[in-house]
């Protein structure tokens, strides 16, 4: 091992730049479990798009086939396409605070029943909040009467928000919170609608139909990869530091005179 280096890694078994030390190696262990953590989310993400891509445009599978009285299994279901017929029993709900290409208003509930009795939640679609304050409610195109047949995609409840709010209002689409303010059980889930038809073809007014799904991948990729990049950024800060010290903590070489030639004697 060169003289030099033996010098460096002497001064590096000081209490001072062995507390530098394990800094940089706590530093180098969080930036690690920060990069795993951030190409996890983007993992997660990548997965999710790859079940859109499964399930969005796919063929509409029978809704009971999804939805058989059994919770929404989120790595299985979540997105699929389903068709179902029944009618709506004339209720409603209106879901507080929800964003549609950036603009706030509602999501719009409506209890389909179903050919088989049971009753599954729709979510019919957006509108906007009243011109008039956040204490009118806004105009809402009502669900047709008679029977209908859905297309939509489904998606698992959400948790409950516990928050009081006005009658024919709720903070979530929560499971107990629908069922509390239908006075019904409903499957669990809810659909998100794509189409209604009559039996004979034509589409009713309906509320605006939500955006297409997020499909964004966010930076985390790039943020893991800057994270595993800076692990040895304090290791190397250490290393030049005490290459520096080593270098000032040498005494100044003394400058020979340069040796004049006899050639060089003659220009003088």
């Amino acid at each position: 091992m060169p003289g030099s280096v033996k010098r460096v890694l002497r001064r590096l078994f000081t209490p001072r730049w062995l507390g530098a030390l394990a800094l940089a190696v706590v530093y180098a262990f969080v930036g690690y479990h920060l990069g795993q953590w951030q190409w996890g989310r983007y993992e997660f993400k990548a997965e999710r798009n790859a079940l859109l891509d499964a399930h969005y445009r796919a063929e509409p599978v029978p809704l009971a086939s999804v939805l058989d009285h059994q919770p929404v299994d989120r790595a299985r279901d979540d997105w699929t396409k389903v068709s179902a017929t029944g009618s709506y029993d004339g209720q409603q709900l209106l879901v507080r605070n929800r964003p549609n290409n950036s603009v706030y208003g509602y999501e719009v509930l409506a209890p389909l029943r179903l050919q088989d009795g049971s009753t599954a939640i729709i979510d019919r679609g957006w509108v906007e909040n009243s011109a008039r304050g956040a204490n009118v409610l806004p105009e809402v195109p009502p669900a047709p009467a008679g029977e209908v047949t859905v297309v939509g995609w489904v998606r698992p409840a959400e948790s409950t928000d516990h928050k009081k709010l006005p009658d024919g209002q709720v903070a979530s689409i929560s499971l107990p919170d629908v069922e509390a303010a239908w006075g019904t059980e409903v499957l669990d889930g809810y659909v998100v609608l794509a189409s209604e038809k009559l039996p004979d073809g034509t589409e009713p007014a309906r509320p605006a139909a939500l955006a297409d799904p997020d499909r964004s991948l966010g930076p985390h990729q790039a943020y893991a990869f800057q994270w595993w990049f800076s692990m040895p950024v304090g290791l190397l800060l250490i290393w030049l530091g005490l290459r520096r010290e080593q270098r000032e903590a040498q005494p100044d070489r003394v400058v020979k005179p340069k040796k004049v030639r006899i050639w060089d004697e003659e220009d003088y």
